[in-house]
């Protein structure tokens, strides 16, 4: 029987045997190895991770690389459509620590859509898409942070297409050499959090928040651990190296209490298709299986979790059970949004709550937050853009810090 099919009070038993990665037990053999014997047989170009970077430990004890500067943001359309403050928070990250980051103009979505949704496509035009967005990355010198888990996921299977199958890369090659483009493949497949987990500490060290009183439960994105799964950051300090270390570790470095829940392997209900052609399917599965659980179980003050559609699915299904006299209200956050609050970021222009369906103003309530003071901040900068006084929001205006009470 799988962990995620036992009972919590046996998971929690199980947990007491830190598991020893082995290289060996990994279901597929190194793909870097095989990128880097194309790369000299003239094949493709592998980008380098850049200096500074952080090694850390994948699931079968394998070592990884986090760039912490020089980063090019793969930004994501459900971030930037449903909720941009996961977005604005990762840049505000950034800037924070003064990284040299690059937020392109020229990058397209990775069109993962239609590959997990079933919708028109080829492997060769997908491999297209991220072969290009790799190019445009490449070609400015920096390296590409991928912020949505399912571009992550997709790229990570679609660069083990391209590296066993030749007949697909010389017919990307020929579109490439069209644009003009070079072929090339990053060294590492990096995930915005896995830069957040890796920053933990000084992420830390720069609270001005206290998140001691807080409890929170994790929700991992099935395309963060479970496509690719060797990929994926562990530790055997969290949950004894059974579960993935992203989001889990930041929280315990904040202070915040994380608890455990009996469905935590469940998918969020997103899914792909079935929110297209099922979405009470979904809506049903996010409250359910997910928030339900969590409540009786745990009853978080928040969920956080690290991709833009389990955000997005785990909050705003929340809406309609309300309707139905469902056990809900936990409001959802990205961990990138934890951080930047726990640094003093501000509620609206940066972490733009006010996207969010589920109420978040005990979360604020609960930390010390005054939001009416920060909502009353934010409506005056929308009155001065209606007056014409400023175009918008500026970078200068979202780094100005939050207090507490």
């Amino acid at each position: 029987m799988s962990e995620h099919m036992l009972p919590l009070v046996e998971i929690r038993e199980k947990k007491a045997q830190p598991v020893r990665p082995n290289p060996a037990e990994a279901p597929r053999p190194d793909l870097r190895e095989e990128l880097f014997e194309l790369e000299a047989r003239g094949e493709l170009i592998v980008q380098r991770v850049p200096e500074p970077y952080v090694e850390v430990t994948t699931k079968y004890g394998r070592t990884k690389k986090v760039p912490i500067d020089h980063l090019w943001h793969h930004k994501s359309c459900g971030q930037c459509g449903h909720i941009p403050g996961y977005t604005t928070s990762i840049l505000w990250l950034n800037r924070q620590f003064g990284i040299d980051y690059l937020d392109p103009t020229d990058q397209t979505s990775c069109t993962g859509w239609n590959y997990y949704a079933s919708a028109t496509s080829n492997a060769v035009a997908q491999l297209l898409v991220m072969c290009r967005n790799f190019a445009a990355a490449y070609e400015t010198g920096y390296y590409p942070l991928i912020h949505c888990g399912t571009s992550y996921g997709h790229y990570k299977e679609l660069r083990e297409q391209l590296v066993h199958h030749k007949e697909l890369r010389d017919q990307v090659r020929r579109v490439l050499d069209k644009l003009g483009k070079p072929l090339v493949v990053p060294e590492e497949i990096v995930h915005y959090s896995e830069w957040v987990h890796v920053m933990r500490q000084r992420i830390a060290e720069r609270q001005v928040i206290d998140m001691r009183g807080i409890t929170a439960c994790v929700h991992p994105a099935c395309h963060y651990y479970k496509i690719v799964a060797e990929d994926a950051i562990y530790d055997p300090d969290i949950y004894g190296g059974q579960r993935t270390a992203t989001v889990t570790a930041l929280l315990q470095a904040l202070g915040i209490t994380v608890a455990d829940y009996s469905t935590w392997f469940d998918c969020c209900g997103f899914g792909f298709r079935h929110i297209l052609v099922q979405r009470d399917f979904t809506r049903s599965f996010a409250v359910l299986r997910k928030i339900e659980v969590m409540k009786d179980e745990a009853n978080p003050d928040m969920t956080v979790t690290h991709d833009t559609g389990c955000v997005t699915t785990l909050d705003k299904s929340q809406f309609a059970a309300r309707a139905h006299q469902r056990r809900v209200g936990v409001p959802v956050l990205a961990d990138s949004q934890v951080a930047a609050l726990a640094m003093g970021a501000h509620p609206f222009r940066v972490l733009q709550l006010h996207w969010h369906s589920t109420d978040w103003r005990p979360l604020l309530e609960k930390l010390g937050i005054d939001w009416e003071r920060y909502w009353a901040e934010f409506e005056e900068d929308l009155a001065a853009i209606e007056r014409g006084e400023k175009p918008g929001l500026t970078w200068q205006d979202a780094e100005q810090p939050i207090v507490t009470r």
